[in-house]
C-alpha cells in the first residue's frame, strides 16, 4: 500500500540494533477463506491470511498480535496518548509498538492499569446501551439497523422469486404451548395450492387434511390421527374432502392466506420503513434477518430470514388475529402436487383439440341418446353446511334426472326431479332410505317447479343439456386420465364444465365449476335405464 500521504512513521528509538524483518511467508492481503459480512447487502466477504486471526474492514475488531523472534507482542499501554497507528513501508496499519524493547516492571504496572481503564470503560458503555435500548426497534444485541437499498430491492423481491421457484415445503407453527397448532406441507404458488397436515395440542377439530386455493378451502378431518403433523401422501385421499368456510383473519383460513400470499407475479415497492436486524444461518444458508413490510395479511412488519438471491427462508410474525405464526420453508423440498379432484384434479398440459377429439365431440349428443340412460353418483362439497351427495338416474330421451340428495352434517334429504330448465324438490324422512324411490312419489310430480338454484341443479341442467347439442366454443383437452380402469380424455368447455370421455366417445363423468372454484362431479354408469317414472313423470308436465 505504501506510506499514507498524513501520516509519517514513527522514528523508533535507537537501541543499536536493527528491528527485526517481517516474518517469511508473510504477506499483505492474502484472501482468507470466504465469509459473509454482517451487512448481508451484498458487500465482498472479508479476507482473512491463512493460520491468522487478523480480521480486516471490521470496525472496532482488535488485531490478533503478531509473533516477532519467537515472541508475541504486546499493544501498547501508552497507546492513548500518541498517535496509535503507524504505517510501514509497503505494508497496512498495525497497532503501534509491535517492535517495543521487552517489558519491564514499570510497564507491566502501566498495562494492568490499562486494562483496568478499559474495562471500566466497557461496563460504562454496556450501561448506557441498556439505558437507550428500546424493545422491539431492533435485536438483543442492539445492532439493528435501516436496510440498505440492495437489502431492500431483496425484500421487494421477494414474492416473485417464490412465484419463480414453483413450490416448496413448508413448516407452520400458530399459537404457543397447549394452544399450539401445526402444519406440514407443501405451498405452490404457481397454481396456487396448499397442502398440509394439521396437528399439534391445538389442533381440534382441524386435525387432518387441508388442501387450500386462493378462494376454497377442503379439509379431510382426521380425529384419530397422530398429534404430530407429517408430510402429507404426495398422491391425496380421493374420499371424505368436504369445503370449510375460512373464517377471516385467523385458523386454516389466514394461514392459507398467509402462505399463497407469499407468492406474486411482480416485484413489490421497496420497504421504506425497514430494518436489518443481524447476519444468521438456516439449515447452514447464510442469510440476513430483516424486519420489513410485505404483502399477505396479518402482521405489518414480520421478520424475515432472506438469503443474497432473495429466497425467503423463515418468517415470524402475527395473524392478522394477533396469533403468532413462525414459517420455515424447505427451499429443495419441492415435489409436484396432486390436487384433489375437486380442486381440478392432478396438473395436466392443455392443448388444442385434434381432428378425432372434435369428432368426439360432435358425436356426443348423438351417443348419449343412443345409450338412453344411466346411473349417477355427486359429490359436490358446495359449503360447510351444504356438502351434498345424490344417487339417482338420468334420461337423456326425456330429457330428465331424478336423484336423492342427502346434506352432510345435517342430515337433511330431498328427492329432485331435473328437467332443462326446471326443478321440483320435495322433502324426505332423514331415517329414509339414500337411494331414489320407485315409482316416482306423487308430490313430487304435483311440486311446483322452479328455475334451476344451487350448483347441483346447475350441473344436472349441463347434463341434460349435453344431448341437445355439442360443445361450441374453445374447448381444449386438459389431460389423459384413468377412471377404474378405463383411459379417458377430460375436455373443458366453455362455461367450466368438464367432460370425462372414453376413446370410444362414451361419457363416465362431467364436472361444473362452481364460484369458489371447487369442481362438482356427477359419475356416470352408462347404458342402465333411468329411473322409474321417468316418461310418465315428463308427460304429466
Amino acid at each position: 500500500m505504501g506510506t499514507s500521504p498524513d501520516r509519517r512513521p514513527r522514528r523508533e528509538p535507537d537501541t543499536g540494533t536493527p528491528p527485526p524483518a517481517d516474518e517469511p511467508g508473510r504477506q499483505r492481503g492474502v484472501s482468507r477463506p470466504h465469509r459473509l459480512s454482517a451487512r448481508g447487502d451484498g458487500d465482498q466477504a472479508v479476507p482473512r491470511e491463512p493460520g491468522r486471526g487478523h480480521r480486516r474492514g471490521r470496525t472496532g475488531a482488535p488485531t490478533r498480535p503478531a509473533t516477532v523472534a519467537g515472541r508475541r507482542r504486546r499493544a501498547d499501554p501508552l497507546a492513548g496518548r500518541r498517535p496509535t497507528l503507524t504505517t510501514r513501508p509497503g505494508g497496512d496499519p498495525e497497532l503501534d509498538g509491535a517492535d517495543d524493547p521487552p517489558d519491564g516492571p514499570d510497564r507491566r504496572r502501566i498495562a494492568l492499569a490499562a486494562l483496568v481503564a478499559a474495562a471500566a470503560l466497557s461496563a460504562a458503555t454496556l450501561v448506557a446501551g441498556l439505558l437507550t435500548w428500546v424493545p422491539g426497534r431492533g435485536d438483543d444485541t442492539g445492532t439493528a439497523r435501516p436496510l440498505t437499498a440492495a437489502e431492500a430491492d431483496r425484500v421487494a423481491a421477494l414474492r416473485v422469486t417464490n412465484l419463480r421457484d414453483v413450490r416448496a415445503g413448508v413448516r407452520v407453527t400458530v399459537g404457543a404451548g397447549g394452544a399450539r397448532t401445526e402444519l406440514v406441507g407443501w405451498v405452490d404458488w404457481a397454481r396456487p395450492l396448499v397442502y398440509l397436515d394439521v396437528g399439534g395440542p391445538g389442533a381440534g377439530d382441524d386435525r387432518g387434511l387441508v388442501q387450500a386455493t386462493a378462494s376454497a378451502l377442503l379439509v379431510r378431518p382426521d380425529p384419530g390421527a397422530l398429534p404430530t403433523p407429517a408430510r402429507p401422501p404426495l398422491v391425496p385421499p380421493a374420499d371424505r374432502w368436504r369445503m370449510r368456510s375460512p373464517a377471516g383473519g385467523h385458523g386454516l383460513g389466514a394461514v392459507r392466506d398467509l402462505l399463497i400470499g407469499l407468492g406474486a407475479d411482480r416485484v413489490d415497492r421497496p420497504a421504506a420503513d425497514g430494518r436489518w436486524l443481524r447476519a444468521d444461518r438456516v439449515g447452514g444458508i447464510p442469510v440476513d434477518v430483516l424486519q420489513a413490510s410485505l404483502a399477505p395479511p396479518g402482521d405489518p412488519r414480520p421478520t424475515l430470514w432472506v438469503d443474497a438471491d432473495a429466497r425467503l427462508h423463515r418468517l415470524t410474525g402475527r395473524l392478522a388475529d394477533g396469533t403468532p405464526v413462525t414459517v420455515d420453508l424447505t427451499r429443495a423440498d419441492r415435489p409436484t402436487l396432486h390436487p384433489v379432484d375437486a380442486l381440478g384434479g392432478r396438473p395436466g398440459q392443455p392443448r388444442a383439440l385434434t381432428d378425432d377429439e372434435v369428432a368426439r365431440l360432435a358425436a356426443l349428443p348423438a351417443r348419449l341418446r343412443a345409450l338412453r340412460g344411466a346411473a349417477v353418483t355427486v359429490a359436490a362439497p358446495l359449503a360447510p353446511s351444504a356438502n351434498l351427495r345424490a344417487t339417482g338416474t338420468v334420461d337423456w330421451t326425456s330429457p330428465s334426472a331424478y336423484l336423492a340428495v342427502t346434506e352432510e352434517g345435517s342430515g337433511r334429504r330431498t328427492l329432485r326431479w331435473v328437467r332443462p330448465g326446471r326443478v321440483a324438490e320435495v322433502q324426505r324422512s332423514p331415517d329414509g332410505p339414500a337411494t331414489p324411490p320407485a315409482p316416482v312419489p306423487a308430490a313430487l310430480l304435483a311440486a311446483p317447479a322452479r328455475p334451476p338454484g344451487d350448483d347441483l341443479d346447475r350441473l344436472f341442467d349441463a347434463a341434460l343439456r349435453e344431448a341437445r347439442r355439442a360443445p361450441a366454443g374453445d374447448t381444449v383437452r386438459v389431460r389423459e386420465d384413468r377412471l377404474g380402469d378405463r383411459t379417458v380424455d377430460v375436455f373443458e368447455v366453455p362455461g367450466g364444465r368438464r367432460l370425462w370421455l372414453d376413446r370410444g366417445g362414451v361419457p363416465h363423468r362431467m364436472e361444473l365449476r362452481t364460484g369458489p372454484g371447487v369442481w362438482i362431479r356427477l359419475d356416470l354408469t352408462p347404458g342402465r335405464a333411468a329411473g322409474s317414472g321417468g316418461s310418465s313423470a315428463s308427460t304429466s308436465r
